[in-house]
């Protein structure tokens, strides 16, 4: 995930901080010099970082933090309160306009994820309850509108092209077909450059021309680090965008463009991509992500997460099964898929206070559920609902149907019957509880 290496930073300044207990206001300067270091090591933009250390210690000095007894917390709080207010305060949502459809305009450097992302958004406003249509008028790139109508198609997306035609026609047909047929969104996909160049500029500004656009949303590739803020200034100035879209977020990229993009445009970053598939779209808010470098957590977005992925009906039902003893490996599977649904393992784990740094050295290796998956698929119906009839010549056989060792099957077949028996102790206690509540894969090799 980005910013980890900023956060070990960050931590480890602040407990240089606690070690001193009362704190002075050389102190202070020090620790907010190694701030500034680590935000410059984080790609953040240099006249950001220094503004932002200047702000935390005037802060620190102006608010009598110094003669508290809890100054090191008192510093932590202020430098979150800031974190946060650097990157926009609140989440910021998509205007939208007062009669249909709403517009989104998607824009963006080639490769950075425009179409992607187009259909992530279109995915993430269905499950609001929206009727999104995506409109192809990247006309130059290789097959980009056959690739917009593969995604469209795997978000369940309608998606309106006219061909090669002029792009400011075609989002005007677009327009009239999306009020006739009631597609209260339209977002659509535009063509991207190697570089900004005076073509796609005015290209684009055909478009907002011609029709009236409520929202224009700059896709950018985080990974390309303290670029990806020079990209969104040089948009931001001859478009005047409305927000951005961070993407690989997930990835290895150092952060510092998440923590530059507003101060630099006044623009605000309203959705992370934190994956590849066409789900792993997520609102960006700013005090969440402020709480997650610094180490606190993320629970709202893993409540969230939760709520959003997992079948409510489906956890009731697996809940019942285990306290009446019936749970059986085709309700172990369901919960896998499940989990699946909402990324990686260590990121959602990463979500939870104080976790991430207990997570620091482990390898949690998502493959392992594809390999469960795999065994107990290779099981009949019958050997699914009870476990208990596979013999050594079951096992070699579900071992061989699922590329794993017999020593894999007998692993998942013991770990599977202590998981049972915990939530058999349990219930003879008199515990509630839900099967989220108590599954943990870590119990699966994770």
């Amino acid at each position: 995930m980005a910013f980890d290496n900023l956060s070990d930073k960050l931590s480890a300044v602040f407990k240089k901080l606690r070690g001193k207990g009362k704190l002075n206001e050389s102190d202070v300067k020090e620790a907010m010099r190694e701030v500034r270091l680590a935000l410059l090591e984080a790609d953040v933009n240099y006249k950001v970082a220094k503004d932002f250390t200047n702000t935390v210690a005037e802060k620190c000095v102006g608010e009598n933090v110094l003669e508290s007894l809890t100054a090191p917390q008192m510093v932590v709080k202020i430098v979150k309160e800031e974190l946060t207010a650097l990157m926009g305060s609140e989440h910021a949502r998509l205007k939208t306009s007062n009669k249909i459809p709403t517009v989104i305009m998607m824009c963006g450097l080639q490769g950075s994820g425009k179409t992607t992302h187009a259909a992530k958004l279109a995915k993430y406003l269905k499950a609001k309850g929206h009727r999104p249509m995506l409109v192809a008028c990247d006309i130059y790139r290789p097959a980009a509108i056959e690739q917009l109508k593969v995604v469209g198609q795997a978000v369940g997306a309608p998606v309106f092209e006219k061909g090669t035609q002029k792009v400011e026609l075609t989002a005007k047909e677009a327009i009239s077909y999306a009020k006739d047929y009631g597609f209260d969104y339209v977002i659509i996909d535009t063509a991207g450059r190697l570089h900004i160049d005076e073509e796609l500029m005015d290209e684009l500004k055909r478009i907002t021309k011609t029709i009236e656009v409520n929202n224009i949303l700059l896709v950018i590739d985080a990974m390309i680090g303290q670029d990806a803020v020079n990209v969104a200034k040089a948009f931001n100035e001859i478009l005047e965008i409305d927000g951005v879209i961070l993407t690989k977020l997930d990835g290895d990229t150092r952060g510092g463009a998440a923590l530059s993009v507003k101060a630099v445009t006044g623009k605000p970053i309203m959705f992370a991509g934190v994956g590849e598939k066409l789900d792993q779209l997520d609102e960006f808010h700013p005090e969440r992500m402020a709480t997650r470098i610094l180490g606190m957590g993320d629970v709202l977005s893993l409540i969230e997460r939760v709520e959003n992925e997992i079948d409510e009906k489906k956890a009731e039902e697996a809940a019942k099964r285990l306290e009446q003893n019936k749970f059986d490996m085709n309700d172990l599977l369901d919960q896998f898929q499940q989990i699946k649904k909402m990324g990686s393992i260590k990121n959602l784990l990463s979500m939870i206070p104080g976790m991430d740094k207990q997570l620091k050295n482990v390898d949690i290796d998502d493959r392992q559920m594809l390999r469960v998956e795999a065994i107990i698929k290779s099981m009949t119906k019958k050997e699914r609902a009870k476990p208990d009839i596979i013999n050594a010549s079951r096992k070699r056989r579900i071992a061989a149907g699922s590329g794993m060792s017999v020593e894999e099957v007998n692993r998942l077949l013991k770990q599977y019957e202590q998981m049972k028996k915990m939530f058999k102790q349990m219930n003879s206690k008199g515990a509630k509880h839900r099967m989220l509540k108590g599954f943990n894969p870590s119990n699966f090799g994770f």
